[in-house]
């Protein structure tokens, strides 16, 4: 079945331009597509109903440009991406353009697609992706090349440029892995190099001129390379010698030898998100991204960001308070992430984080920095971070001995390294993160070694307790438009061999060592420093099977050895040393940063000499700034009293304030309980939300009404609150409630209900509050709940006989295994009704007691009729009502 669906994507790719403009027009005009019918069929239905709180849902037919953002991987990753979430952000401010989003579906989701025959849709506008004018697809990774191939065939898309007609939607990329995507450039019609929240207006205005002019493909693609910063790979033609040397990248048009990349000014020029999408799942970085600064010039001769993100341009401490108050105000978060590639160096970061944490204390957000630097972790910032959450610390050494940190010139010494562990320790942190990488330029074996010999000292530095250290290790992959791009990268079994060698160098104790897999290392390095061969190997390996290759359970390199084979390509020969003199293939693709400096650096790699960062010491002449447009951009520390008065300007209205204060916010907590039973219904699409998704729904609406709970005590406080017992996915409900103990009593319960309501997901309704005694351990309650069954086809004679039998008895045994355990129920006490309704409609009343093993109503229905597991996810399950009885 599979293969027959890979043959007919495969065959649709040489279509005609006149059947690509029926398609077209016939998904144009589709409606909005119904997924209740098939989410029900996927283990985590969850993650495709979109619904996020603050989600743009423009009207389809008023907009006069349709974009599909899309992410190569799956949602929780996909809605971690800041990038993702500012082009959103930025076309949906727009007037006449929607932006939707897609994520790479998971492979039971894709089967259940392929099988009847759907295509892939938007999460907001539920249309084709075929029927946008434009996917922009996110480069985030080079292990998600295969996720790219999965998008464009469920949705329905050419998979290469060139087959694609004049009303196929153009396909744009763009991202941190742009700076060498020939390896998938066949795919795409035009590439963003750089940074999008200019660039992207413009393609989407040229993309929607191009429409209405009626351009053939082409002319559309000629003025999309018009655009600064856009690269258009059919206007380039890689040459190759017979022995499959690399040769040159030939431009085919005047004019266009090389694409240079496109660099925003400063921070404060976009308008900024200020109402943040908020996912309704557990994501992998569920929080408030805030970019405090974009590009970072220490000049780690590793590093890709490093040069494609340059120069430094600081955001002001006074946007970034007004970001934060409104965007934990008005996503719920309750943490807020201070976003770059290093914001340890942010020049007013002592200051603001400060504030930060002033205001936000009493709320219970945390502040998190990710990317922080040894050295720049302060005692006074260690101090600031504990005041809510002690969040975990992530140090990066990257090379075990201070001989090899000069060669990466890294900037930091093993005692730089050991005080900031001192110091962690002595605030009271147990646990540290180190990360190191194997394979750099010039390691021996005693470099390695360095590596135990340095945890060993850092678990050491703390007096009254041994700190905890986990060790995360990778292989390291000369990237790209780095000083280190000509270097080799080590083969898998050397990789092993050195994991080997650090394993046996550890000493016994509070030490955890873990290691990127170095086979999916293998295949990044392939990827990363590959040509467009390699997209006859994508293409090959994904008709072979391979998908979502970042996660190491799908994960399969004899797939890719073997896809590699098959169109005669030598993965391994992609790591070698590069000469000097050889073309690249990412030569034509211009990051700003010269090739002069880039060799300059790795000439002093190898005598270890230091470059220091630009950002407080000279220029360093690496070519990036012209200093008329593009420029350092560096805020200076101290806090000025425009940037109070910035912070003061979104305090909320006194109107809003006084609405708050009736619905149950205003002072500090003060230790009197006010429980209150809020009682709501969940219908529609959100069923598909799981009973812990539910939870975090709920404590992220009433932070954004400001409706204050108690929090517990101790290291990681959580709201005091009780939800009642778990409502199976799928099932819909008129009769949840949740418990919650308020700061202060509720003057007006028609506000709270409004206020609540206002913040609370399409599909989640509060009904009404009522006022409870404090909560005590007690015996949980048995609870008689009703529940209704929509059939899909009436009941056959024989599943009547078995209804009527199965009342007659007054035992029923069942086998339920959870977690690979095995448990008997007896269902027929659990059931204290089970009526046909009328031809296609059931009733049962079902006896539950927290705490006790109980059947689901599916399990019910499918014990008592034998329906198929099929089946029974096709069933409309409504809890009516549930009461307490004796």
């Amino acid at each position: 079945m599979i293969s027959r669906w890979i043959s007919r994507i495969i065959f649709s790719s040489s279509s005609s331009s006149d059947g690509n403009f029926s398609r077209h027009r016939t998904v144009t005009e589709q409606a909005p597509f119904d997924i209740g019918s098939i989410l029900a069929h996927v283990k985590k239905p969850s993650r495709y109903i979109g619904n996020e709180f603050n989600g743009s849902c423009k009207s389809w037919d008023a907009a006069g440009l349709k974009v599909v953002l899309a992410f190569p991987d799956l949602y929780e990753i996909g809605m971690s991406h800041h990038g993702l979430h500012v082009l959103y952000g930025t076309l949906n401010r727009q007037e006449g353009v929607l932006a939707d989003r897609v994520y790479a579906p998971d492979k039971d989701l894709e089967e259940l697609l392929q099988n009847r025959g759907i295509p892939l849709f938007g999460v907001e506008s539920r249309r084709p992706l075929a029927a946008f004018d434009m996917v922009g697809i996110t480069l985030p990774y080079e292990l998600c090349y295969t996720n790219i191939v999965t998008i464009l065939a469920l949705g329905q898309i050419p998979f290469r440029s060139a087959a694609r007609g004049a009303n196929d939607p153009f396909i744009v990329g763009g991202g941190s892995g742009s700076f060498n995507p020939e390896p998938v450039a066949d795919f795409f019609d035009a590439i963003l190099l750089g940074d999008g929240e200019e660039a992207v207006l413009e393609i989407g205005a040229a993309i929607q001129r191009a429409r209405k002019r009626g351009l053939a493909r082409p002319e559309a693609l000629a003025a999309l390379g018009a655009i600064p910063g856009v690269y258009v790979p059919a206007l380039f033609q890689p040459r190759y010698d017979s022995g499959g040397k690399l040769l040159a990248v030939e431009p085919l048009q005047k004019g266009y030898k090389k694409v240079a990349r496109r660099i925003l000014p400063d921070l404060e020029l976009p308008p900024a998100n200020e109402k943040p999408l908020v996912p309704l799942v557990k994501i992998i970085h569920d929080r408030l991204g805030i970019e405090v600064a974009r590009g970072c010039t220490r000049g780690c001769r590793f590093c890709q960001a490093g040069t494609v993100y340059r120069p430094v341009r600081e955001r002001s401490p006074g946007k970034i308070l007004q970001l934060a108050e409104k965007g934990v105000g008005g996503g719920g978060f309750e943490e807020l992430a201070l976003l770059s590639l290093s914001t340890g160096d942010y020049s007013c970061l002592s200051n603001v984080l400060g504030r930060l944490m002033d205001r936000f204390v009493q709320d219970y957000v945390s502040i998190s920095m990710p990317s922080m630097r040894v050295g720049t972790l302060t005692p006074e910032i260690m101090q600031q971070i504990k005041r809510v959450r002690k969040t975990g610390f992530t140090l990066a050494p990257e090379a075990g001995t201070d001989r090899l940190r000069r060669v990466i010139n890294k900037g930091i010494t093993e005692e730089d390294l050991l005080q900031t562990c001192r110091d962690a320790g002595t605030l009271g942190w147990k646990l540290l993160k180190f990360y190191f990488m194997l394979g750099l330029p010039s390691e021996t074996d005693d470099d390695v070694r360095g590596i135990a010999e340095l945890v060993r000292r850092a678990g050491a530095t703390s007096r009254e307790r041994r700190l905890r250290i986990n060790i995360s290790v990778a292989a390291f992959v000369p990237k790209p438009h780095t000083p280190f791009q000509w270097e080799p990268q080590i083969g898998i079994s050397e990789t092993f061999a050195k994991i080997d060698l650090l394993k046996k160098s550890l000493p016994r104790g509070n030490y955890r060592l873990k290691w990127h897999d170095p086979q999916q290392s293998f295949l990044e390095g392939v990827m990363s420093r590959g040509d467009r061969r390699l997209a006859g190997v994508i293409e090959e390996v994904w008709r072979r099977g391979a998908r979502l290759d970042a996660w190491s359970e799908h994960f399969n390199l004899a797939t890719w050895e073997a896809a590699a084979r098959a169109v005669n390509i030598d993965l391994a020969h992609y790591l070698r040393r590069r000469d000097l003199s050889e073309v690249l293939p990412w030569d034509h693709l211009d990051t700003g940063v010269s090739r002069e400096f880039l060799l300059a650096e790795l000439e002093k790699s190898r005598t270890g000499i230091y470059t220091p960062d630009c950002r407080v010491h000279s220029c360093q002449q690496c070519g990036v700034c012209d200093f008329k447009t593009v420029q350092p951009v560096v805020q200076k520390a101290g806090p000025p009293e425009d940037e109070r008065q910035a912070a003061e300007a979104v305090r909320l209205p006194a109107a809003d304030r006084e609405e708050r204060k009736a619905a149950g916010r205003s002072g500090q907590q003060d230790g009197t309980d006010h429980w209150y039973r809020v009682f709501y219904a969940k219908q529609g699409d959100i069923r598909f939300l799981s009973h812990l998704e539910m939870i975090q729904v709920f404590f992220q609406a009433l932070r954004r009404a400001g409706i204050r709970l108690h929090y517990s005590q101790g290291f990681n406080p959580v709201p005091k609150a009780s939800f009642c017992p778990a409502l199976p996915v799928g099932t819909e409900s008129l009769a949840e409630y949740l418990d919650v103990d308020l700061i202060e009593p509720v003057a007006d319960e028609g506000a709270f209900i409004r206020r609540l309501n206002d913040q609370l997901p399409r599909g989640i309704r509060v009904l009404a509050l009522a006022g409870i005694p404090a909560m005590k351990s007690r015996t949980p309650p048995r609870n008689l709940a009703c529940y209704t069954v929509s059939l899909v086809r009436h009941l056959t004679p024989g599943e009547r006989e078995a209804l009527a039998a199965f009342l007659a008895q007054k035992s029923f045994a069942v086998t339920r295994t959870r977690k690979g355990r095995q448990t008997e129920l007896d269902i027929r006490k659990q059931v204290r009704s089970l009526v046909l309704r009328d031809e296609k409609s059931l009733e049962m009343h079902l006896l539950t007691q927290e705490g006790t093993a109980t059947a689901k109503p599916l399990e019910i229905l499918q014990a008592v009729f034998g329906f198929s597991e099929s089946e029974c996810l096709d069933l409309g399950i409504l809890k009516v009502w549930s009461r307490v009885v004796e």
